[in-house]
């Protein structure tokens, strides 16, 4: 006796029903997540680490296709453990509408496509679905405050490596932090050549390499970790080949065509040793060519305990709350914030006890990249010719996207090394102490000493993830996702004490802060 005669087989549900069912639900997710779909496709667009993102959802659909059979085979009734899923996904749904956080409401989505396979078809779907449904996951962009912190450590191991390769090439070569100093030039690694861009489309393809490759588990793990450290080592040897050919040609060799040119044979020299890992380890067991190693495995359905009867009152119950979940979505992301009174920065002061401002401007393009809303750039200048720079940004609201970007990852991006940074509790006469972020900066032999803060609604922080955690907080309580940096900046000149330069900047912030709140409402 075959399976389907040995468990009690029940009439499925027609055709019409599920077509339109199907169709509410569609046009319910598109409504809700509508934000977060175009957050996504932007992000795709606009970053190249994430430019693979548009193909992550068409493999995942391949996939799908590729087990249609044991698919259908593997419906059966609805699950419980698909309720506290499904509620969780509307949770960050609403969490991330409320606070503009996109990553709870691109996890939202995919905890959400997790919750309807159990809805819909109970866990032997499920066990069919979860590994199509979870590949989604490499499609969703890293929130940018951990982006940037990867991106600076990706930073500093690469010019490490990349430094050691080009000693081990006999190149005299000096590297500290992401500059490598090669005497006639200096070889900065920003941002752009951390290897996030790498990092980022070769996880998803060495998951996708791994569950295609036929072998034991412990051999499929090692694949996909191994992304990690195989990115590490081609990005450097990338840096040091870039070194070799500017020490020998020039810097024109660091640029142009030629840069681009080089990411791209590095991207596929990366994908090469992943292949070249995949026939290693399957010489260890059997030998395989190599163009059979790599395969989609079959996959049999679950056969479900009982088939449904058209639709339980538990799918029809979620379709319902999903409907309403969409309308309350659309609500949140489009009610407007609460705009507290402020004064234009235009109208800060320029003259602060014995400091005399000249107000400055940023590149438009920087403007534009920033998303400030308003901003204020000077040069303060004292009777004896000491300077400190003055920068403010100030966001109406960050629910869309739109937040302070860190000076620890821009002041790289420039070309300052940053030689020491620390989070010391500042205290000047009239204000309450409160942590600052205190960092020394050397380029070329000059030193620069920079404060700045998040004064976000009230509260001051140094610290990125509190800012956002407070920025979750008062969207859900206050309505209000406003904020600014503060950051200023002054030379560390010959001869002066690093205390000679934080009583300029504590002198500064001493008259800031009174008339702050004017300008930055708490």
């Amino acid at each position: 006796m075959n399976h389907s005669s040995a468990i009690e087989r029940r009439a499925a549900p027609s055709f019409p029903s599920s077509f339109i069912l199907a169709a509410v639900c569609s046009v319910a997710v598109l409504v809700a997540y509508w934000g977060g779909i175009e957050n996504l496709v932007h992000r795709w667009s606009e970053r190249e680490e994430y430019s693979h993102g548009f193909f992550i959802p068409l493999i995942c659909l391949w996939l799908l296709w590729h087990r249609r059979d044991a698919i259908t085979e593997s419906i059966g009734c609805p699950s419980w453990l698909g309720v506290p899923l499904f509620l969780a996904a509307l949770v960050l749904l609403f969490l991330g509408e409320l606070s503009s956080i996109f990553v709870l409401i691109h996890l939202s989505l995919v905890l959400l496509l997790f919750a309807g396979a159990l809805l819909f078809g109970g866990n032997s779907l499920m066990k069919v679905v979860a590994l199509p449904l979870s590949y989604l996951l490499f499609a969703i962009p890293v929130p940018y405050f951990i982006d940037a912190q990867l991106s600076w450590w990706l930073q500093l191991v690469s010019s490490k490596f990349g430094a050691g390769i080009l000693q081990a090439m006999s190149v005299p070569v000096f590297q500290e932090g992401n500059v490598i100093d090669l005497g006639t030039y200096q070889l900065q690694v920003a941002e752009a050549c951390s290897g996030l861009r790498y990092l980022y489309p070769l996880l998803g393809l060495g998951f996708l390499v791994a569950y295609l490759f036929a072998a034991p588990l412990w051999q499929r793990v090692l694949i996909f970790l191994s992304v990690v450290p195989i990115t590490v080592f081609m990005n450097s040897f990338r840096i040091a080949v870039i070194g070799v050919l500017v020490n020998r040609w020039g810097t024109s060799m660091a640029e142009g065509f030629l840069h681009f040119f080089e990411g791209w044979v590095i991207f596929l020299g990366c994908g090469a040793l992943l292949l070249f890992e995949v026939w290693l380890l399957d010489r260890l067991q059997s030998g395989r060519p190599l163009a059979e190693l790599l395969a989609v495995p079959q996959v049999f359905p679950v056969y479900p305990a009982e088939v449904p009867v058209g639709r339980s009152w538990l799918s029809l119950t979620a379709v319902a709350a999903l409907v309403l979940a969409s309308f309350t979505a659309f609500q949140i992301e489009n009610r407007e914030d609460v705009q507290p009174q402020r004064i234009s920065f235009g109208a800060f002061p320029r003259v602060l006890g014995s400091w005399e401002g000249r107000d400055s401007f940023l590149n438009p393009v920087v403007e534009t990249a920033l998303g400030v809303d308003d901003y204020f750039l000077a040069n303060y200048q004292s009777g004896d010719g000491s300077t400190v720079n003055l920068y403010m940004a100030w966001y109406a609201s960050q629910r869309k996207g739109n937040s302070p970007h860190s000076p620890r990852v821009c002041i790289p991006s420039g070309g300052w090394r940053i030689v020491d940074l620390k989070r010391p509790e500042l205290s000047v006469q009239g204000a309450a102490p409160f942590p600052i972020n205190r960092a020394e900066l050397e380029l070329n032999g000059k030193r620069m000493l920079v404060y700045y803060w998040f004064d976000q609604r009230s509260r001051r922080m140094a610290n990125e993830y509190w800012m956002k955690w407070y920025l979750l907080i008062d969207a859900i309580v206050r309505n209000r996702t406003d904020g600014a940096l503060v950051r200023l900046t002054t030379p560390l000149l010959e001869g002066e004490s690093d205390g000679d330069a934080d009583a300029r900047l504590q002198d500064m912030v001493r008259l800031l802060l009174p008339g702050l709140p004017d300008f930055v409402p708490h």
